[in-house]
């Protein structure tokens, strides 16, 4: 990434007020492993002796106030640090970012917009096939409309709809999960393998239809309590899960195929849940040809409030220990014609992704393969064994 200024990067990383919020993220600290820190004016603070990761400093009462008092090392600023992270200009004796979640499982909501419910249906109907979307886009939009924004998932009027639909055989199985009663939650990545800032993220090599996801990402206790969020992009194979929804995990699961960043603003008197219902999130797409894409993504608009889809994701049936992350949705499925009329969008490698958010900050990303991103070697024992080896966990009696 080295066409992108350290300011621009600077100004693209931090909320636009700055550090009045709670920020916190991660760091790779060379011969110590990755650090937990605190985002703060006068730099960027590591604070793992008081919290050991990400997910036990969420679990803590107020994970705000939390990071306010932690006390730690300063290891340098946030320019610093973000200079040294893209890898193709990275010193491996100096810190660099992180994605900012550790032990959280990764998990995502789709169909959760009408428009992106839509654009659904178009891959599953084209078969993958992106030349046959256009004239497929027009015939289920004179069949459902291209506005159920007003429709509630679950509802009466969303059953009859459906009646409608299976009547005209034009039912399918992405309509279920955008105006039905279950909200489709899946599993998105493993944990520990997400991507931060200005670090590659990844397409399968294969995919020859395939588009970035700008979502806000919800951080959860084990306890189903939202504590915060941060920014995500849940890159997507549009051409793979066209082919067959049991596709699914290739089409989002592949190496560095899911950042999230830049960092985690912890509720407090700036920032909460009903300032993440108000987000509108926004996506820029620069290639090295020239090209340029520009969308955004209204949670306002959103089918499923993001209490619900927590819910849905966290009770009596399922539970997560070690809390998790939800990745909300995104509104955004791009049309606009890359190369020939008719083919719409799909990434190029080179491509520099920005999804931002005026309170959550940007997460920036250059697309490359899956292959040609850094591969994944850093995961739950190696974490384990580095925790342990710094005197930060101890082991425990079991029985």
């Amino acid at each position: 990434m080295n066409d992108l200024s350290l300011e621009a990067r600077m100004a693209a990383i931090l909320p636009t007020d700055g550090f009045q919020g709670v920020l916190a993220g991660r760091i790779w600290r060379p011969g110590i492993g990755p650090s937990i820190v605190a985002i703060r004016e006068e730099g960027v603070v590591d604070i793992t002796a008081s919290y050991a990761t990400m997910s036990a400093l969420a679990e803590a009462p107020d994970p705000a106030h939390a990071v306010r008092v932690a006390k730690g090392e300063r290891v340098g600023t946030v320019a610093e640090i973000l200079a040294n992270t893209p890898s193709d200009r990275r010193d491996a004796a100096k810190p660099w970012f992180l994605a900012p979640i550790d032990l959280q499982v990764i998990k995502a909501a789709g169909v959760t917009f009408a428009v992106s419910m839509l654009e659904r249906v178009i891959e599953e109907r084209a078969r993958g096939d992106a030349s046959a979307a256009v004239a497929i886009r027009a015939e289920v939009n004179r069949l459902v409309g291209d506005d159920l924004s007003r429709l509630k998932p679950g509802s009466n009027e969303a059953m009859e709809l459906k009646a409608v639909l299976v009547a005209q055989g034009a039912w399918s199985q992405y309509l279920e999960v955008g105006i039905g009663p279950d909200a489709e939650v899946f599993t998105k990545a493993p944990t520990l393998s997400a991507v931060g800032p200005f670090m590659d993220a990844g397409f399968h090599p294969e995919s020859t239809w395939n588009n970035p996801e700008p979502e806000v990402v919800v951080v959860v206790t084990p306890k189903g309590k939202i504590v915060g969020a941060t920014l995500g992009n849940d890159v997507n194979l549009r051409d793979f899960e066209g082919r067959s929804a049991l596709l699914l995990s290739k089409a989002k699961d592949n190496n560095a195929s899911c950042a999230v960043g830049p960092f985690i603003r912890f509720f407090d008197e700036t920032f909460s849940l009903d300032d993440v219902r108000q987000t509108t999130v926004t996506l820029t797409v620069e290639g090295k040809d020239g090209f340029r894409l520009e969308g955004s993504s209204s949670i306002t608009q959103i089918s499923r409030d993001p209490q619900d889809l927590v819910s849905q994701t966290i009770g009596a049936n399922h539970q997560y220990p070690d809390g998790f992350v939800l990745f909300l949705g995104t509104m955004f499925a791009p049309t606009q014609d890359r190369d020939e009329v008719g083919m719409g969008f799909t990434h190029k490698t080179g491509d520099i992704v920005t999804i931002a958010a005026p309170k959550l900050g940007g997460l920036v990303n250059r697309i490359r393969t899956s292959a040609d991103c850094e591969p994944w070697t850093f995961g739950l024992r190696a974490l384990m064994t580095n925790l342990a080896q710094r005197g930060l966990i101890k082991g425990e009696s079991v029985g």
